[in-house]
């Protein structure tokens, strides 16, 4: 399919997606949303909606245009090879731009769906098939072990990265571990400034790598209007069974070891060096100037998804509000899936 094709064929799923969201689902995907919410619990409807959306957004002409502009002379490839895509199933459909990816490239698509969230993708899917037949001899989707493939994109934790290098390092490979993301707060920030970093650190429950799950602060920070905003979640995540049961862990934790730290009843604020949290828990850590802050943050950058803020201090640097809504040419990790997918050997 030449790109202009595939240009159109998508803008048509991304219009389709927004028709569904504003007017009610056909009856397969009103199955695959309640499936995943009765399998999954961290799958709200609320937030598959907003993951449905999100795709929707980034499906339509001018952003299709822009990303692939670069590849354009590449693109589809002249031997399709099979690509292995390992999904991880933190969030819902956390896998749908590698599978955007492989099929703009013109490879074939291979997906081993994480059994936290099996429903959502082969659904979106369909939706592509009807609107363009020649897509079913490209995408597979199978709970079998893999096998016949070219080259392999995973996602996982620290621990299967390593089950990935074993077992699909002698292939051409993209292999993701594990990712947080953090935010610098510089004290100037008004309300709606932290009510738009509330839903970076609480959409998805902060089960995504693009969630922050840790802010630097200046010495001295009043942190009374960061609670103010941090208000907004309390009613939805106190609501949530799973949720609940993880911050009465982490306090009960906390409060056994006796560590400092500010109970909201919703959620716990600590003050660790560590970027990484639990469900319920935001890491601070406090500063003395944004240069000994963006050194830090240059040290761990393998272990950094996002860098969040209210205004950029570097270009790489993501936008309060916008962390859950990357762009087509927000690659995962920062590695070009499409130029991977692009340059695989052509024989």
């Amino acid at each position: 399919m030449r790109i202009e094709n595939m240009i159109v064929t998508l803008t048509k799923l991304g219009e389709k997606i927004s028709v569904y969201l504003k007017k009610g689902f056909p009856p397969e995907m009103k199955e695959a949303i309640k499936q995943s919410n009765q399998h999954n619990l961290w799958f709200t409807e609320e937030n598959i909606l907003f993951s449905l959306n999100a795709i929707s957004e980034l499906l339509c002409e001018e952003k299709l245009n822009e990303w692939l502009f670069p590849y354009k002379n590449k693109i589809p490839v002249k031997y399709p090879k099979k690509i292995a895509v390992i999904m991880a199933g933190n969030i819902p459909l956390v896998g749908f731009h590698d599978f955007l990816c492989v099929l703009i490239s013109g490879n074939i698509f291979i997906g081993k769906l994480s059994s936290q969230d099996k429903f959502l993708l082969p659904a979106v899917a369909s939706e592509l098939i009807k609107i363009e037949s020649s897509f079913k001899d490209r995408i597979v989707f199978t709970e079998e072990m893999l096998k016949g493939f070219d080259a392999v994109i995973a996602t996982g934790s620290d621990n299967s990265s390593r089950y990935f290098d074993y077992y699909f390092g002698k292939y051409p490979h993209i292999i993701r571990k594990n990712r947080n993301s953090v935010a610098i707060l510089t004290g100037d920030e008004n309300i709606e400034d932290l009510k738009k970093l509330a839903d970076d650190i609480f959409l998805y429950f902060g089960l995504g790598c693009r969630n922050v799950t840790k802010i630097f602060v200046p010495e001295n920070y009043n942190f009374s209007m960061l609670l103010e905003a941090l208000e907004k979640y309390k009613h939805g995540l106190s609501m949530h069974s799973k949720y609940l049961n993880n911050y009465e862990y982490q306090k009960s934790i906390l409060l056994i070891n006796q560590v400092v730290h500010t109970d909201t009843g919703f959620c716990i604020l600590k003050e660790d060096v560590l970027l990484a949290s639990p469900i319920s828990v935001l890491h601070y850590e406090y500063y003395s100037n944004i240069e000994s802050v963006l050194k830090n943050i240059s040290e761990n950058a393998e272990k950094i998804q996002c860098l969040l803020a209210k205004e950029a201090h570097t270009e790489s640097m993501v936008l309060f509000g916008k962390s859950q809504q990357p762009e087509l040419w927000d690659y995962a990790d920062r590695v070009d899936t499409m130029k991977f997918l692009l340059n695989l050997p052509q024989d």
